[in-house]
């Protein structure tokens, strides 16, 4: 039976979907909250540096994958515009309809739908871009959901990966020491759930490091991949490009 990791467990690769949605199931309500509290408000910043890296254009097509809350979802509808398309996508059902119910408050109706990363419905060649932000460390197979983003993409297409990465080696005992002592506080006192935010540490650590996960992107479907490291690598947002 195939195993995977679940932050710094070994699971069974079928019973980590099942793990991963309980932790979001979880957080759903505060995720907004918490993601102010955990970066001091500059997840803003690393999505709009990611929007404006993503240089989209009226009547565009855009996947938003892992999309949660819908911050990025919003900001690509502006850029599309009315005759563009921006689809809504997460794996987990209570962050999607959190996100939905944050874009029809904002006046925005997108197409929404539950759908698997490793299994997009959607046909080859589609979408002008692909978005994943901070989803696809929790996915079990990083290769068939990359090859899965670069098949629904249109030649010359642009996948943007923004993640959680390898922070810069004299910030890290600082940063483990955040990590591990006081994101789980925060959690527990925040959203009453100390051991979701013990996992989203672990996973950070679990993940590809930057040239580790550029690698990854170019050998499953995209010919050119560059990385921006942001905040000292703590977050960096990889670029790949659909050559053909």
């Amino acid at each position: 039976m195939a195993t995977t990791h679940f932050g710094y467990q070994s699971v069974d690769e079928q019973d980590k979907a099942r793990r991963v949605r309980g932790v979001f199931d979880s957080v759903a309500g505060k995720y907004d909250l918490m993601n102010d509290l955990m970066s001091g408000g500059l997840h803003r910043a690393w999505k709009a540096y990611t929007v404006m890296v993503a240089n989209l254009r009226e009547g565009q097509r855009v996947l938003d994958i892992a999309g949660g809350t819908g911050d990025l979802a919003l900001a690509f509808s502006k850029k599309v515009g009315r005759t563009g398309q921006v689809v809504h996508t997460d794996i987990n059902e209570a962050m999607l309809r959190t996100g939905r119910d944050r874009l029809l408050d904002a006046g925005v109706i997108l197409p929404t739908t539950v759908c698997d990363a490793e299994k997009l419905p959607f046909p080859d060649g589609h979408f002008d871009a692909v978005s994943v932000a901070f989803g696809l460390r929790n996915m079990t197979h990083k290769d068939a959901a990359l090859r899965e983003m670069a098949r629904v993409l249109k030649p010359g297409g642009k996948l943007l990966v923004l993640e959680f990465s390898q922070v810069a080696g004299p910030l890290r005992k600082a940063y483990d020491l955040y990590s591990f002592k006081v994101l789980p506080r925060l959690g527990s006192l925040v959203a009453g759930d100390a051991e979701s935010y013990r996992y989203l540490a672990e996973s950070i650590r679990m993940h590809p490091n930057q040239q580790e996960l550029k690698a990854l992107m170019k050998s499953n479907g995209f010919g050119h991949v560059d990385f921006h490291n942001m905040t000292a690598g703590v977050v960096a947002l990889h670029v790949g490009l659909k050559c053909s």
